[in-house]
């Protein structure tokens, strides 16, 4: 294979590498994005769990529900009633309080090992485009140092 060939050669795996990079980290955004949603659903859960004693028996908290454009609507939420939990594939489940939260939190487990698995390919993927990047720069440094210098007939020609 000529030094030509390899060159190509690299460059294209090169683009592969930089290609799977990007991916890796539209994947770690798109992750980092589902934890903070995880995170902000814990803490809504939490807070109506813990909402002060207002002295009544009434167990309903008022809250504002997003409808979109930061339009929001004031409703009240019974402690009384159960969440309603989409568990994939349209599958909705009703459970309680406790159940909720451990399954927001057994999620947030599983989002933060997936993190940490797309940050190390992620590191890695970079580490090889750098060795990549460094051999490319080697072979095109061998490539003109081995080119014959430009003959004296061809300039004493063009003269």
């Amino acid at each position: 294979m000529s030094a030509d060939q390899q060159v190509q050669q690299f460059m294209q795996q090169l683009q592969t590498l930089e290609q799977y990079a990007v991916e890796l980290g539209q994947r770690e955004s798109t992750l980092q994005n589902m934890m903070r949603e995880a995170h902000s659903a814990v803490a809504a859960i939490r807070g109506l769990k813990e909402k002060p004693n207002t002295g009544d028996d009434n167990n309903d908290s008022e809250v504002l529900v997003p409808i979109g454009m930061g339009v929001f609507i004031k409703t009240k939420v019974s402690l009384k009633e159960n969440f309603v939990l989409n568990v994939g594939a349209g599958i909705t489940i009703e459970k309680d309080h406790d159940y909720t939260l451990n399954f927001l939190e057994a999620k947030i487990k599983e989002i933060e090992i997936a993190l940490q698995d797309t940050v190390q390919k992620r590191q890695h993927t970079l580490e090889q485009l750098e060795r990549g990047k460094n051999e490319i720069n080697q072979l095109m440094h061998q490539q003109q140092h081995l080119q014959p210098p430009p003959s004296k007939s061809s300039t004493s020609a063009s003269k």
